[in-house]
């Protein structure tokens, strides 16, 4: 039997037993009972056989009389409870024992109870005991950590990533599994830990109540179906319990996890590794990692770097900065050999546990942890790497990859974060722990047009619109064409399954022609994007007749013909939309026309008007736009704008302000098209 003072790496190879907060191993105050029940419950509880201490623990409280004994024992059950990780029943014996007073003379059972009620997303609840445990023990740091937690709980949930988490039911059982690693270089593989019936160990472990941990491997198909599980042979899967394992990239070496049991004799978790050899495997051999003499450590939860010449895993070795570091070793080649390890240090390592590290494809390093301010139990951070074997800027993984329970063991699909899979605790498994999937939707563009006739605001169906993608250097990516429907729309949505039209980080150009009308373009950019999003152009296209075409209203100072710009009004702007209708259509030649109202004498309202419509001119020719594509026209007062706006009609209106009104109506600049013949310098 394994001793409590067995490696928790051990523990947590079972996953369960190896989740412990900063009191995870408690100080045991065995009884002097003569009760039979407490005195084998209390030997099993320091043989960190938990299953079989809570019966016996039940048996002997029923029978007990001495308060203060039925407190104690309440509360040891409580802990069974939590090192099984079964957060609900801890809680209900811990508050068992405080109707006893247990914490008169043991404080710790608040911040023992505020533990579970975390893991059970009791924030609240949590808090209060957290704070009466701080009035003892103000400065005590996990204390703090956890209050902190508890308070901004609410606030981390409302700024949550946009991961959608699913669980992996084709692979859960009803017993633990966790702790997935890529099992084939295309990542269509895992192998996983699990306790699910067919182990190789024989008859139930004491201290979980469940089978044995083995590793087990599936496959998924074109669809994304998970084989049944597989046992790995016994070559690696042995009568004591296998652990988090890491595989070659191709998937020719195996090293994991091994905790072997021997009665009487304490000894802690090894790193063992494989080789394939064909369709089989090699008899597994030992790692030798641990300082010498050194037997009762342990060391577990390999990672390896692409290249197999780093080798990071969690160890309670001499040296660490708390109960479980990350350490590090490199492979010596001339050697043949692991090198002696070293601590990843203060970067990484707390005074708490960090566990389960896992090496991304660019060298970033995963890894869980309760030593750092979090949802609760482990959460799972990202260190960046920083240079060779270094890491740092740690960060959380945030909610809802971490929960109030326990999250570990993550991997990543190729080539991306947004996508892989990893183990919890969390609300929704199959049994205790069970592996998750997430994802990071992508989040998809598209772009709508919807093209209108300007006059009429009837739909223009067969338009064209072509759409040009263009990178950061000005290159052309891509470039669509499409025509309007029959209700003078179009959706640039998807293309095919995986490629869209619109994508992330790029400027489009748009261009909306069709016969006899004007060309109208558009630009937008897609850079910077964190939600779905459809951009929108409603092209309001202007048919090409000889009738005039009417533009934002130009006014000029009175009786002269210079553009009107003060604070209230600015001519140039509206001219600049006459400006880019001849850029957006290079080959058109347009007369520009200018009219005046009826008051004042012919001859002088038509030299008005011809001086207005040249300085309309003038103003598009200091912009770029060559004169020859513009004919200036003064019309004078010859043309009302429409009947019943001739001057008789208007002196016939009843108020000054109805003939004012009217007045400004045919004081106008307009434009014809009169050719499309114009042909552009190039140069």
């Amino acid at each position: 039997m394994i001793h409590s003072c067995t490696d928790k790496v051990y523990q947590f190879i079972i996953k369960i037993l190896f989740i412990f907060s900063f009191f995870a191993i408690t100080e045991i105050n065995f009884s002097q009972s003569q009760n039979p029940f407490i005195v084998q419950a209390d030997i099993n509880f320091k043989n960190e056989a938990y299953f079989d201490a809570i019966d016996l623990y039940k048996k002997g409280e029923v029978k007990e009389k001495d308060i203060q004994e039925k407190g104690r024992i309440n509360f040891q059950i409580a802990e069974c409870y939590r090192l099984d990780i079964e957060p609900a029943q801890a809680e209900t014996y811990y508050k068992r024992a405080m109707k006893l007073k247990y914490q008169k003379d043991h404080p710790k059972v608040y911040i023992l109870l505020a533990d579970v009620l975390v893991e059970e997303g009791e924030y609240e609840s949590a808090a209060e005991n957290i704070r009466k445990y701080l009035e003892i023990y103000p400065d005590d740091r996990h204390a703090n950590n956890l209050l902190s937690s508890c308070e901004n709980h609410a606030e981390w949930v409302r700024n949550g990533t946009k991961h959608i988490i699913l669980n992996e039911r084709q692979i859960n059982s009803e017993h633990y599994d966790y702790s997935p690693a890529w099992g084939d270089i295309n990542h269509n593989t895992i192998i996983f830990v699990s306790a699910r019936d067919g182990s190789n160990g024989d008859g139930i472990d004491s201290r979980t109540g469940d089978s044995f941990m083995d590793l087990w491997s599936t496959t998924r198909d074109n669809n994304g179906k998970w084989s049944e599980p597989q046992l790995l042979p016994s070559s690696i899967n042995s009568k004591d319990n296998e652990g988090p394992s890491v595989l070659s990239p191709s998937g020719d070496q195996i090293y994991f996890t091994r905790c072997p049991r021997m009665k009487k004799v304490d000894l802690g978790c090894e790193i063992f590794y494989s080789e394939r050899k064909g369709d089989s495997w090699t008899q597994s051999k030992k790692v030798n990692l641990k300082p010498d003499g050194a037997d009762t450590l342990s060391c577990g939860h390999p990672a390896m770097d692409s290249e197999m010449k780093v080798m990071i895993f969690s160890a309670d070795f001499p040296g660490g900065f708390g109960a479980h570091d990350l350490w590090i070793s490199e492979y010596d080649f001339r050697e043949e050999n692991w090198m002696t390890p070293i601590n990843l240090g203060s970067s990484i390592n707390t005074q708490d546990d960090e566990m389960f590290p896992y090496l991304s494809d660019n060298g970033d390093l995963y890894f869980s942890s309760d030593g750092y301010e979090g949802f609760g139990g482990l959460d799972m951070f990202k260190a960046s790497s920083l240079g060779e074997n270094k890491w740092g800027d740690v960060e959380n993984l945030k909610y809802p990859l971490n929960s109030p329970e326990h999250d570990f063991g993550i991997i990543l699909e190729r080539n991306t974060d947004r996508r892989g899979v990893f183990s919890s605790s969390r609300e929704g498994t199959r049994g205790h722990d069970d592996i998750f999937n997430f994802n990071v939707p992508p989040v998809l563009l598209k772009y709508y047009v919807e093209v209108t006739n300007s006059e009429s605001g009837d739909p223009v169906p067969g338009a064209t619109v072509k759409v040009t993608a263009i990178d950061t250097n000005g290159g052309i990516k891509e470039e669509y064409v499409q025509t309007t429907d029959i209700d003078g729309t179009i959706l640039f949505n998807e293309i095919s399954e995986g490629k869209r039209y619109i994508d992330h980080n790029l400027i489009y150009e748009v261009e909306c022609q069709k016969d006899s009308f004007l060309v109208r373009k558009s630009k937008f950019s897609t850079f910077n994007l964190e939600d779905n999003k459809t951009f929108f152009d409603p092209f309001e296209v202007q048919p090409i007749g000889e009738k005039p075409i009417d533009f934002p209203e130009v006014q000029y100072a009175l009786d002269k013909a210079e553009l009107l710009v003060n604070n209230e009004l600015n001519s140039e702007d509206s001219l600049d939309f006459l400006y880019n209708t001849l850029i957006d259509n290079p080959t058109i030649v347009i007369e520009l026309q200018a009219h005046t109202d009826c008051r004042g004498g012919d001859d002088y309202n038509q030299k008005l008007s011809q001086r207005r419509a040249q300085s309309c001119v003038d103003y598009l020719v200091s912009k770029g736009i060559p004169s020859e594509r513009m004919k200036a026209v003064g019309y004078g007062e010859e043309t009302p704008r429409m009947k019943g706006l001739e001057c008789d009609a208007i002196s016939k209106l009843s108020t000054n302000e109805e003939q004012e009104a009217a007045h400004q109506k045919n004081r106008r600049t307009q434009f014809i098209v009169l050719n499309f013949d114009f042909v552009p310098n190039d140069n």
